[in-house]
């Protein structure tokens, strides 16, 4: 065997090693953490049961901290603040008609810090449970998913008027329902109130991971102004993305003013022909978002109204800039075209 050769399989063979060692290693940290959220919850609630049934009083719990810590030395958590969270994570779920071994499976998959940030956060045990689920779907960091709490992510989630029933198969109409929300909060960018659909289309794709972020789970930046021939007309689509969950392109317009009805049909002129160019038969339809400085509820819905394409109809806000904490975490402009790129690619294969 050639030297070359030889160094050649010994990479591929130390790669693979070190994939295996970094999935073990994923694997660990996870039960590692299962088994510490199993214990926090058992002490949580034997401390409940003790200050409230055996009514042993809260001080107790000083006491109980001052024993731990000098039983284990070593061993965080056991500070008197701590065992109160412990108590008042267990006591928060304990309230719901929810199966609790299926609440306890659920917040064991996330960090400890994750979740006395959701508990201090939620209104109720069902935001809980959706913040919870959104920091497992997305994996969230601690910074990530306290920004999106403070962007109150759990009531404007699947609220954008949208026609997704009537234009697309159960259950891809419930999940492409789930996708959108309203309004969408556009914080990182510097603009004015009154600023032209131009500047924010411009600030959103300098801000595109930002902009992704906002957008949620799922999507990547496909082209800004992307041309579209229509009888030897020419029009520009203002963004479009790809949604590799929902398997599909989504056509974004922005509009600087109140939503008129005549958007809905220039949108869904727009749908139909991505659909003729850039769809494959193994895709599903393109979906549509008019993102509009303001709406009227009811204008929208009767516009969505025979409607052949499926469109959603939302409002955008811009107030202040993302935490720099977060601006690190977000996906770089090379990853997001390698994951559009594949996205497509396999859809294409698939086609063949």
């Amino acid at each position: 065997m050639s030297l070359t050769k030889k160094h050649t399989e010994y990479i591929n063979w130390v790669n693979e090693l070190k994939t295996l060692i970094q999935r073990t290693q994923i694997k660990a940290s996870i039960s590692v953490n299962r088994e510490l959220m199993s214990l926090y919850w058992t002490i949580g609630k034997s401390i409940s049961e003790k200050v409230n049934t055996a009514n042993w009083g809260s001080s107790v719990v000083e006491e109980l901290s001052k024993d731990l810590k000098e039983e284990f030395p070593n061993q965080k958590g056991f500070s008197r603040s701590n065992l109160f969270s412990m108590k008042k994570w267990f006591e928060f779920y304990s309230q719901s008609e929810i199966d609790i071994e299926k609440i306890q499976q659920l917040v064991g998959q996330i960090p400890w810090g994750h979740n006395v940030v959701i508990i201090s956060k939620s209104k109720n045990i069902e935001e809980a449970i959706f913040y919870s689920n959104k920091t497992i779907e997305n994996n969230w960091s601690r910074s990530v998913l306290l920004h999106q709490i403070e962007l109150n992510l759990y009531e404007r989630h699947g609220k954008a008027i949208t026609n997704f029933t009537e234009t697309l198969p159960t259950p891809h109409s419930e999940l492409a329902t789930e996708t959108l929300k309203d309004p969408y909060k556009f914080d990182f960018l510097t603009l004015q109130e009154k600023a032209l659909e131009k500047d924010i289309e411009i600030q959103l794709v300098k801000h595109i991971t930002s902009f992704l972020l906002e957008l949620g789970t799922g999507f990547s930046f496909v082209g800004q102004q992307v041309p579209v021939k229509i009888d030897n007309q020419d029009f520009y689509i203002d963004l479009l993305f790809y949604h590799i969950k929902l398997k599909c392109y989504v056509v974004v317009e922005l509009k600087a003013i109140e939503f008129k009805a005549e958007f809905a049909g220039k949108m869904n002129l727009y749908l139909s022909a991505i659909d003729d160019s850039l769809k494959t038969k193994a895709e599903n339809p393109t979906i549509g978002l008019l993102l509009c400085k303001s709406k009227s509820e009811i204008i929208a819905e009767y516009a969505l109204r025979g409607m052949t394409q499926p469109i959603g109809i939302a409002e955008y806000e811009i107030n202040n800039a993302i935490p720099k904490e977060i601006k690190t975490e977000l996906p770089t402009i090379e990853e997001i075209e390698l994951a559009t790129t594949k996205a497509i690619r396999n859809a294409g294969d698939s086609n063949k």
